[in-house]
């Protein structure tokens, strides 16, 4: 059984930083692709990253590139997103979800329903 466990959310001041983990367990010697999602009160949850452990390929939404960092650690079991520059409209509660297998080139993204697994979300609030 795959689980996933979201850490690292909180409040942050506008222009300020977090760094969320997303740590799978269940994943021996398996790929995956792990993506990030967002939602925000009264709003449709959105795709915010994502990576492929089997040929390091990452998407970012337009609205995040140049701000947001996804990467793994050397034994891909945690998944990592740095959050740059953070403002208001980023506020949510931030979701990590897996799907096994090799999935080489995610560079266009992929949507929440593909994904199999979910996390519990973690909340990132930030203040102006």
């Amino acid at each position: 059984e795959v689980l996933l466990v979201e850490s690292g959310g909180g409040l942050v001041q506008a222009g300020g930083s977090l760094t969320l983990s997303c740590a799978a367990s269940g994943l021996i010697f398996d790929d995956y692709a792990i993506g990030w999602f967002r939602q925000a009160p009264g709003k449709e949850r959105e795709g915010v990253s994502c990576i492929s452990s089997s040929d390091g390929s990452t998407y970012y939404a337009d609205s995040m590139k140049g701000r947001f960092t996804i990467s793994s650690d050397n034994v891909k079991t945690t998944v990592y997103l740095q959050m740059n520059s953070l403002n208001p409209e980023d506020t949510a509660v931030y979701y990590c979800a897996l799907k096994r297998g090799r999935f080489p080139g995610v560079g266009a993204g992929k949507p929440a329903w593909w994904y199999d697994y979910w996390g519990q979300g973690t909340q990132v609030t930030v203040s102006s």
